[in-house]
Parts: structure tokens; C-alpha cells; sequence
């Protein structure tokens, strides 16, 4: 009689772990990014001078760019991989700190979010970062250009600075992979199999020959801070600034990071 209710238990368990784990798999998107579309005629509310491109992609789908000015004389441009939620308004304010330190930033935005259109995927997300930075060098060379990626961004900046020429990389909150992320949060599930997204920062920072910047929050509450430090680990020559008590969407605030980042920037 007790054999049959351990039986039951394991099968009840068993069944309970199947389905968490096709719950996993079929919400993942949900779980990783958070879009908000935009029409092609919405005026983005954004306070500093910008311009803003609409490149038609494969000749069916719209990539969004929008292009903020430098303040004085330009000394680079920085390619700005933002992070997961909403679309290019909720991050154009983080770009005043770079632009009055004279660079242009280039931000575009992934399928789904804002104007630009068309299904995402890994690959696809590559393929924009790939056609960004090559119209970036029809007005800068590579040497003055900064890849800079930020939460769900870093992974993607971290592939275009593994197979293109810069001056440098700056993460903000970065993930060691998606996978490790993953399996921060999900320890009990085989996630390699389970997540359609890698985004193996690890694997590409290998491959970059330039100098790399990592800022993230002792705190983040989101992406856990160990994630960079792991990478450091791995990585010695790239350099990582602690925030303290710094989380994943306030590091603005606190001037260790814009300390820190204007160091970078003024290299």
C-alpha cells in the first residue's frame, strides 16, 4: 500500500515537472523580452536632438533606428544595444551622459519593438547588429566606434564585437550566457534544450581583441551581479565596475556609474 502512494507521489511529481518544464519552453519569449510596437507615424517623445531612419530590411520588414547627436565636437559613435522592455523611448534617456561627452549613439530597435517589425530570433538580432555597424562605417571608422550593449543587449553587442572591428565594448549588467541566467533561475530544468535563445557572451568575449568594460549593480535583482564576476574570472583583462548596492535599471543614479563610465568614455 505504501509502495502505491511513493508510486503515485513520483508519477504526480514527475507529471508536475513535464508540464513546468512545456510551460518554461512555450513562455520564454514572454519572459524575455517585453516589447511595445509603435505605428510608423508616432512622433517619439524623446527630449534630445536626434534623427530618426526607417531601413527597410530583406524588402518586406522595418528596422527603426534613431540616431542621437553628439553634443561639441564628435569624437566617435557608440552602437547601443539597449535592454528588453518597451522600445527606443524608454532608453534614449540613458544616452545623455555619452552624447555630451561627444559621441553620436546609434540605437536601433529588435523586432516587435517600436517601429521596427518582422519576427525575432537569435540569428535575426545578429543579422540587424551586422547591418547597423555596417552603415556605421560608411560614416566612421572602426577604431572610432564603441559597441555597447545593456541587460538583454549585451549578448547581442558582445557577437558584434566578436566579428567586427572597434574601439572598445562596454556591457552594462551583462549575463555570463543566457543559458547560466537561465539556469539561475530554472535549476531543476536541462534549459540548453529547453531555451531557443544562447546568447553565449562568454564565448564571444573570448574572440574580442579590444579593451572591455563591464558596469553592473552588486544588487541587481535581475541579472545577479556573480554573472560579471564569473566573466572577470574568465576574463582578466577586462575591467569591471562594481556599483554598490547598484540594481539592474537604476545604475544611472548613482554617480560610481556615471563616474565610471565617463572614465571609460574619456579614454
Amino acid at each position: 500500500m505504501r509502495a502505491k502512494k511513493i508510486a503515485r507521489l513520483v508519477v504526480t511529481l514527475l507529471v508536475i515537472y513535464v508540464l513546468g518544464g512545456v510551460l518554461l519552453y512555450g513562455v520564454q519569449e514572454w519572459l524575455l523580452f517585453h516589447p511595445e510596437a509603435l505605428p510608423r507615424n508616432h512622433a517619439f517623445a524623446i527630449k534630445q536632438p536626434y534623427k530618426e531612419e526607417n531601413i527597410t530590411v530583406d524588402g518586406k520588414r522595418n528596422l527603426s533606428l534613431v540616431k542621437f547627436e553628439a553634443t561639441g565636437p564628435k569624437k566617435g559613435l557608440v552602437l547601443y544595444f539597449h535592454g528588453n522592455m518597451r522600445n527606443i523611448e524608454r532608453y534614449a534617456p540613458f544616452t545623455d551622459v555619452i552624447t555630451k561627452q561627444g559621441y553620436e549613439v546609434w540605437m536601433p530597435d529588435y523586432p516587435g519593438f517600436g517601429k521596427s517589425t518582422g519576427k525575432r530570433s537569435e540569428e535575426g538580432l545578429y543579422k540587424d547588429a551586422l547591418l547597423v555597424y555596417e552603415l556605421a562605417t560608411k560614416e566612421q571608422i572602426p577604431e572610432d566606434i564603441i559597441i555597447y550593449g545593456r541587460s538583454i543587449g549585451t549578448g547581442i553587442a558582445s557577437y558584434l564585437a566578436a566579428h567586427r572591428r572597434s574601439r572598445e565594448v562596454i556591457l552594462e549588467t551583462p549575463y555570463y550566457s543566457m543559458h547560466a541566467l537561465a539556469r539561475y533561475y530554472f535549476p531543476i530544468y536541462p534549459v540548453s534544450r529547453l531555451i531557443n535563445y544562447h546568447f553565449p557572451t562568454n564565448e564571444y568575449l573570448s574572440k574580442v581583441r579590444v579593451p572591455i568594460s563591464i558596469l553592473h549593480g552588486t544588487e541587481d535583482e535581475v541579472v545577479p551581479y556573480q554573472q560579471s564576476v564569473r566573466l572577470k574570472k574568465e576574463h582578466p583583462h577586462l575591467v569591471l565596475y562594481s556599483i554598490p548596492k547598484g540594481k539592474h535599471n537604476n545604475l544611472s543614479e548613482y554617480p560610481a556609474f556615471n563616474k565610471a563610465l565617463h572614465e571609460v568614455l574619456a579614454r
